[in-house]
């Protein structure tokens, strides 16, 4: 029996607005010029409720850099904090913008972490290694291609050069984080634009070397990605694997959700396109 107390908190999540005044690409269902109107209704629906912050999980624009100009004043008008990820569209920049793209969205650095009533949230930056965000002639990019041969030769589906990786400094950060929080008796909520459960064409490169981590600390309650618009859902050994569902796709419906966190479960309420779920921690 699910207890009805109040929540220790809510925070609101968006995946994918994508946004860029360009036509629809409509083999893929994607609308970006519409995503402002999107936003601004999830950001309106956010203002009603009491939310201790929205993060949105990457992919804010659609390659147009001038795109950050028309979207990131919508956030100004959300009475909540907010934190951002960033994702693959959102380096398919000119190449001058490849390292200020981070700084252009106001984030403290492209990976971070911040606690909340007993929670620690870790934010990745899942385009480290890549094929699109370091600059030409980066060691990164060569790392990239050689995990990317060594995925496809593995026959593994998620051999895209639309995926990516984190680096072995991000990794080693992210492992001293976990035993941080371990320490401090917090529970854990990870964000990464790239899913790694279950398996699917759009996971993170390093999606493996992620999963056998996470395996290792059972105090990591939720992973919580984009990237895949269709979104996805899976759970290991009581951790839960949610993908968001893009803002970005279809001409008029939304997609974007309230987590609502309790002693005993997260209650995932859905808007538009989005499930509602009930998940219960361990």
């Amino acid at each position: 029996m699910l207890s009805p107390s109040a929540p220790l908190f809510r925070f609101g999540v968006v995946a994918d607005p994508q946004y860029a005044a360009l036509e629809p690409n409509l083999a893929l269902d994607r609308y970006p010029a519409k995503s402002i109107a999107k936003l601004e209704d999830a950001i309106a629906e956010f203002n009603r409720h009491d939310l201790a912050f929205v993060a949105t999980l990457g992919d804010i624009i659609d390659g147009i850099w001038e795109s950050f100009d028309t979207v990131l004043p919508i956030y100004e008008t959300l009475r909540h904090e907010r934190h951002f990820l960033l994702g693959n569209h959102d380096f398919a920049v000119a190449a001058e913008h490849l390292t200020n793209v981070a700084s252009r969205v106001g984030m403290p650095s492209a990976y971070y972490d911040f606690a909340h009533a007993g929670y620690r949230f870790i934010a990745l930056d899942g385009n480290e290694i890549s094929l699109f965000a370091p600059p030409e002639g980066e060691p990164r990019r060569e790392e990239a291609k050689a995990l990317m041969k060594a995925l496809q030769d593995a026959g593994a589906p998620n051999a895209h050069r639309w995926n990516a990786a984190v680096s072995d400094t991000q990794y080693a950060w992210l492992a001293a984080k976990l035993h941080e929080a371990k320490a401090a008796c917090e529970k854990v909520v990870i964000m990464n634009h790239y899913p790694v459960f279950p398996e699917n064409s759009h996971n993170a490169l390093d999606c493996d070397r992620m999963l056998a981590l996470l395996a290792e600390h059972d105090h990591v309650v939720a992973y919580l990605s984009g990237h895949n618009h269709a979104g996805n859902f899976g759970v290991v050994d009581g951790t839960y694997f949610i993908n968001f569902k893009g803002m970005v796709d279809t001409e008029d419906s939304n997609a974007y959700a309230i987590i609502s966190v309790y002693e005993d479960r997260l209650e995932i309420t859905g808007f538009g396109r989005e499930a509602d779920r009930t998940l219960a921690l361990r």
